[in-house]
């Protein structure tokens, strides 16, 4: 297998590990939360939007506030109870900022993700996030199988529904596809005589300035062919110094001439 087939390979496992996983609403009262958290969802890759006993679904609300992203709203299921929500999975994570006597296995965002999508690799896993205004009850959290928390201000912890969702699905396709970034497109390098014909027209130009002493150069040259390599130049970017350098060569001519 080549490097390039194993890292398609990587990410169509991550993907298949998102797709098994379930955002679960438990009785969001504000449409606006679950457009805005559908919205969330659909950023990082994840489309099973679950519902028990939503306070308005469907709501124009909720349409406005997903933004492109109402076919997570199109698709959601709505259930009566946590326990339905959780049928067919093989672990859930409840969100809960306020401690609980017995919350069981306790995790940050970050290690709970690592766990969900190990476990994603072959079985459903469900993402439990309660009311905007007390989170999930302690009887709604012991139907969870594991707890996770996100770090935030200790005097001020209370997180907007749709941003804790965010933040959690965030860190899910993290841990499923890694931490990628896009890249600047790059254009073609300029060669070893590239940037000898630049160094040597520099030296010409820097004379006629009379910057530069040809008999007594010091370190000058050296310095700018390390500036040149560090700077990793482009042909285009070889091309403009270039046509500075003759601009000011045009001009030092004229001076001369006048």
């Amino acid at each position: 297998m080549t490097l390039t087939s194993f890292i398609d390979a990587s990410v169509g496992d991550g993907r298949r590990q998102l797709d098994r996983l379930r955002v679960v609403l438990v009785r969001p009262s504000l449409p606006a939360n679950v457009g805005a958290a559908a919205r969330a969802m659909h950023t990082m890759g994840i489309a099973r939007l679950v519902l028990v006993d939503p306070a308005r679904f469907p709501h124009a609300d909720a349409i406005a506030l997903a933004r492109g992203a109402t076919v997570v709203l199109d698709a959601a299921r709505v259930v009566a109870t946590l326990a339905e929500a959780l049928t067919g999975t093989q672990m859930s994570v409840g969100f809960s900022a306020r401690p609980r006597e017995f919350a069981g296995q306790v995790h940050t965002v970050r290690g709970a993700a690592a766990l969900a999508i190990e476990r994603a690799a072959t079985a459903d896993v469900a993402l439990v996030f309660g009311t905007e205004m007390s989170g999930l009850t302690n009887d709604e959290l012991a139907q969870c199988t594991s707890v996770a928390t996100i770090a935030a201000n200790p005097d001020y912890p209370s997180l907007n529904l749709a941003a804790a969702v965010q933040i959690a699905a965030w860190e899910m396709r993290v841990a499923a596809l890694g931490d990628r970034v896009w890249q600047a497109p790059r254009f073609a390098p300029a060669t070893h005589d590239d940037v000898a014909t630049l160094l040597a027209h520099a030296e010409r130009t820097l004379i006629g300035l009379r910057f530069l002493d040809p008999h007594r150069p010091r370190r000058l040259l050296p310095r700018l062919r390390r500036l040149f390599a560090r700077a990793g130049l482009e042909r285009e970017e070889v091309n403009i110094l270039r046509g500075i350098l003759s601009r000011i060569d045009e001009l030092i001519e004229r001076q001369a001439r006048q």
